[in-house]
């Protein structure tokens, strides 16, 4: 069964360690005949929730920014991977500012079951990743009928392009071949 994939790219150094773990699950889910996006955050405006709560009424965000037209992407979406760096042992903050404006797929009929998390450090433990998978499934126990299906952990990656030539860019391949 072909399924419809997002890749939320949630870096702000284009061609960085954690978007090329999103171009190699993308480049694998392709290869499978899904039908994949990656939207990358790096210029993208997008502020952050002022706590208002009337999306969950209207299932719309009252701010005018880049995140509506990406939230509507999320609830379409079949399969969503997140790639993010790691920072200070945590997801990027795009990422967590994402998620908090993603609050209007709360009350909706959202498509999503399925949850991916890519993340890259300069860290060479896995470890490091802990926090912002903790972070991701705080986010996922909000919306009952997905879950976390994977995470690749790329660790000791810190300079744009160390992470060519590791096995971690094939995890992520396999991994977006199977979603």
């Amino acid at each position: 069964m072909t399924k419809n994939v997002l890749v939320i790219s949630t870096s702000m150094r284009k061609g960085g360690n954690s978007d090329t773990l999103a171009d190699s699950f993308a480049k694998g889910a392709e290869r499978q005949g899904n039908t994949v996006e990656k939207i990358s955050l790096a210029g993208k405006k997008i502020g952050f929730c002022i706590g208002c709560l009337s999306c969950q009424k209207t299932q719309k965000c009252v701010l005018k920014d880049d995140a509506a037209e990406i939230v509507e992407k999320m609830k379409n979406a079949d399969v969503i991977a997140f790639a993010t760096p790691i920072y200070y042992y945590e997801m990027a903050g795009q990422m967590k500012t994402l998620l908090d404006r993603a609050n209007p797929l709360y009350p909706s009929d959202y498509k999503f079951r399925d949850i991916y998390l890519l993340a890259s450090s300069a860290e060479d433990d896995n470890a490091a990743m802990d926090r912002a998978v903790i972070g991701l499934q705080g986010w996922i126990e909000c919306f009952p009928k997905c879950g976390l299906k994977g995470v690749v952990r790329a660790t000791g990656v810190e300079a744009v392009g160390d992470i060519q030539g590791k096995p971690v860019l094939n995890e992520a391949f396999e991994m977006g071949q199977n979603v």
